[in-house]
Parts: C-alpha cells; sequence; structure tokens
C-alpha cells in the first residue's frame, strides 16, 4: 500500500545526506582540464591553490571520489535551514488544468534567499580552517554575495564582494543586506583594480557582466596577503557543493516512490543546475533509469543554446585559468536583464560536457515571458520567485500545458532557486509593460566568439 504524500515534502534529520556527490567520478567523458593562462598546460595543484583554498583546490581536480564526506561543522550550519521543501504544485496545477504532476525544490528558505549559501558555507569554513585572514568574490544579482557574507561573518573572515553594476545600481537593499554583515560591496567594473580600469577603458559605460567582476575579485585576492578567491558558480567544486539539493530531491522522492520524468533548471554559471540534476545524471549515465533534463538560460545570454564549445577565459579581463565550455566570448557583454544571475557568457565545464554529449536539453527563453510565468507561479503559489528562478518555471509551465494537450501524466520537478523580494524594479517594469526582450544578434555572437583564444 502506498504511502499518501504530503503537500510539502520533508526529509527528517536522519535522512539528511552526509556526503555530497561528485557527478564528473560517473562520467564517461570527463570535463576537458582548466589551462594555466600563461602557459596554456593543465593547471596543478599548486598553481590553482595560489588562487583558491587548499581543499577546494583538491576537490576542483577530484574526479575520481563518487562522495566527499560534509565536514561536521557543515552539518551542523545546514540544519539551520535545511532541509529544504520540496512542493507539490497542486494549485498551480489545478489552474493550469493539467494531468501533469509539478514539484519544486524550494531553496528560498534563508536570508540570502537563495540556494547559494550551500555552497558559500562550505567555502568559508575551508578558507577559516586554512587561517586565511578573507576572502574575494563577485556576485551577478546578489544572492551569491549576500550568501557568502553571511558564511563569512559565521566564521569572522573579511569579505569583500565586486558586484555587476547594473545589478549594483538596480538592488541597493540586496547590497545593503551584505553590508549588514559585513561585507564591502564595489560595483563593477571599478577604478579600484587595474584590470576594472582596463575594461572601463575598452568599454566606457558598461553595465558591467560576472566576468568583469570575477577579473578584479581574483586580482584582488592574488595582491593580498592572507586572501583567496571565492566563487559562486560554474567550478566544479561549487557543483560538489550543490549536489545536497539534488540528493535532498532525490531522497524526498524515493521516499514516496515518486519517479520525475522531467528535470528542470534554470542555467547561468551552472549551480543551481548541477546541483538539482547531479544524482538523476548519475543514474542517467550509468543506465539506471532515463530522465529528460532541460537547462533553461535567457535568451539574452544565450552560452548554451547559441555559443561555441571551446577552450575560453572564465572572466572579462583574462586572468583566470582558461575552460572548456560553451561560452559567448569572455567579452561578450549581455544585455542588462534583470535576472543577474544569470548574466555570464559561459558554462560549467561539467554540464558543456554533458550538453555536448547528449544527456541534456538546453532552452533560452525571452525576459518578457519568463516574467509571465512568475507572475502566474506568484499569484497561485504564494513565492514571488527570483528572475532566475522564474526560467525554469516558464519551462515547467510550458510542459505542464503540453501534457495538457496530450493528456500526458508527466512528473515534472524544477528548482525554485530562491525569491525575487530584492527584485521588484524588474517587476515594477514588467508590470509597467516597459519590460524589453534584447536577444544579440548572431553578428554579435560570431564578433564575440571570434576572439576565442586558439588552443589546440
Amino acid at each position: 500500500m502506498s504511502r499518501e504524500i504530503p503537500y510539502k515534502i520533508y526529509l527528517e534529520e536522519s535522512e539528511m545526506p552526509k556526503q555530497w556527490y561528485n557527478l564528473r567520478a560517473d562520467m564517461k567523458n570527463k570535463p576537458a582540464p582548466l589551462l594555466n593562462p600563461e602557459t596554456l598546460q593543465p593547471i596543478t595543484f599548486e598553481e590553482l591553490s595560489g588562487i583558491f583554498c587548499e581543499e577546494l583546490a583538491k576537490q576542483e581536480l577530484n574526479e575520481t571520489d563518487t562522495h566527499i564526506d560534509i565536514p561536521e561543522e557543515i552539518q551542523k550550519f545546514y540544519k539551520m535551514y535545511r532541509p529544504a521543501p520540496l512542493v507539490r504544485a497542486y494549485c498551480l496545477e489545478e489552474k493550469l488544468g493539467t494531468p501533469a504532476k509539478i514539484y519544486y525544490k524550494f531553496e528560498g528558505n534563508n536570508t540570502s534567499g537563495s540556494h547559494k549559501l550551500n555552497s558559500a558555507i562550505a567555502q568559508a569554513y575551508y578558507a577559516k580552517k586554512q587561517g586565511l585572514k578573507g576572502v574575494t568574490t563577485e556576485t551577478g544579482a546578489g544572492q551569491w554575495g549576500t550568501a557568502l557574507s553571511m558564511a563569512c561573518s559565521y566564521f569572522d573572515l573579511d569579505c569583500q564582494v565586486y558586484m555587476v553594476k547594473v545589478s549594483y545600481e538596480q538592488k541597493p537593499f540586496r547590497r545593503e543586506v551584505m553590508r549588514t554583515y559585513g561585507a564591502s560591496v564595489t560595483p563593477s567594473p571599478s577604478e579600484t583594480t587595474k584590470v576594472g580600469r582596463q575594461i572601463l577603458e575598452e568599454h566606457p559605460g558598461t553595465n558591467g557582466s560576472l566576468g568583469c567582476a570575477i577579473s578584479e575579485a581574483v586580482e584582488k585576492a592574488v595582491s593580498t596577503e592572507g586572501y583567496r578567491y571565492v566563487l559562486g558558480s560554474v567550478l566544479n567544486q561549487v557543483l560538489l557543493h550543490q549536489s545536497i539539493i539534488g540528493m535532498e530531491t532525490k531522497a524526498a522522492l524515493d521516499k514516496y516512490e515518486i519517479v520525475p520524468d522531467i528535470v528542470i533548471g534554470c542555467a547561468g554559471g551552472g549551480s543551481n543546475l548541477g546541483g538539482l540534476i547531479s544524482p538523476f545524471m548519475g543514474e542517467k549515465i550509468r543506465g539506471e533509469r532515463d530522465y529528460q533534463i532541460i537547462a533553461v538560460e535567457p535568451a539574452s545570454c544565450p552560452s548554451m543554446t547559441r555559443g561555441t564549445y571551446a577552450y575560453d577565459y572564465c572572466d572579462t579581463g583574462r586572468v583566470c585559468p582558461l575552460q572548456k565550455m560553451y561560452t559567448l566570448g569572455s567579452g561578450f557583454m549581455p544585455s542588462p536583464n534583470h535576472a543577474g544571475g544569470l548574466r555570464y557568457h559561459g558554462m560549467s565545464s561539467t554540464l558543456s560536457q554533458l550538453y555536448a554529449d547528449g544527456l541534456m536539453e538546453a532552452r533560452s527563453v525571452e525576459q518578457s515571458a519568463v516574467f509571465d510565468a512568475a507572475t502566474q507561479f506568484a499569484r497561485v503559489e504564494g513565492i514571488l520567485p527570483a528572475p532566475e528562478s522564474a526560467h525554469a518555471i516558464r519551462v515547467a509551465l510550458d510542459e505542464a500545458l503540453k501534457c495538457k494537450e496530450t493528456g500526458e501524466e508527466k512528473t515534472i520537478v524544477f528548482g525554485l532557486t530562491g525569491t525575487g523580494y530584492f527584485d521588484m524594479f524588474a517587476y515594477e517594469k514588467f508590470n509597467d509593460g516597459k519590460m524589453t526582450d534584447y536577444i544579440p544578434t548572431d553578428e554579435e555572437i560570431a564578433a564575440s566568439c571570434a576572439k576565442l583564444p586558439k588552443i589546440n
């Protein structure tokens, strides 16, 4: 006899994951190695540990251990806001009139308002354990910067954040939350770094990008004694920490013998998507079960759907290691859309390899359609979603409506990465009918990709 499925599924403390899952260990085709930007040779642990904490550098290069223990202190911290609920969207299903069953993993139950805290606390822990004074980072929409400022406050570490200029201006209250937790916040590109001044000279009046902010944060870290750089997305170490999302989701579904047909996540650099899909993708790679896995990105910054799969710099200033990924070119300047966390020119090397191998799909969606979905969701499910999350909502709605047409009773799971209460400037634009959809032309993308480094 099957158990009655509750509206919200929570795991018991004893059911919580005690290890992160390293998807790369199960991948048949491993992601290409990071390259040293000077020698263009695979980067070594010694070189990487000059930028990142030593333990994080080890995790970045580890593609053999399928599971890595979560330190007890991080497990204790997770208990403050985890497990995150897996919610059945009954109201949304009824409103759509779909036979599909829709579930979402809600990661907004913490002050940072997003999933980013899962990796922030891990990175701050390893920095403190190494005896560092502080860390530097970039942030787009501000969720990562907020999460890191919270984590650094917990471990008494200095936190210096370079925030993409357009988000810095659009989201002053997000900035103030970071400052409340003791972080310093600088709009990027800025005059405080050599690379920032160079970018401003080459792109006067630019609204900035994650690539710009990364360059500044790395320069600041490597030039300041006792500091290291930490990153909220893209890297393998981040996807490792974020696997807690997918593992909780999988455990909650298994608890009630629910098998999803479709798993959907928004995609910028890859932290949420990689974390959510990791155990499902692992089963798919091992041939144990099949899933339709969909990455959703903004049409204004379509790295997977329109980019080139090649080695490229991870930052605009070309000071970071090179990564083989789907990219629009490190010099690509996205339009100032309102999903700041998705305004990155490239995609995680792990996710890029999975996409190249045909193990998942990618779709791009326009901004106005995203906010239409966000509004529909907010009105019937009672949560105001972050613009980034709303990309996944858009495609979840589309798939549910397809089921309405065909009569298929598919089970859809998507990641609700966080809340949008600091994104009211964007919602105001949508509500006033002033939101625009900018899509880069083929010529713009080709011009940017033509500047990709020439690597055999």
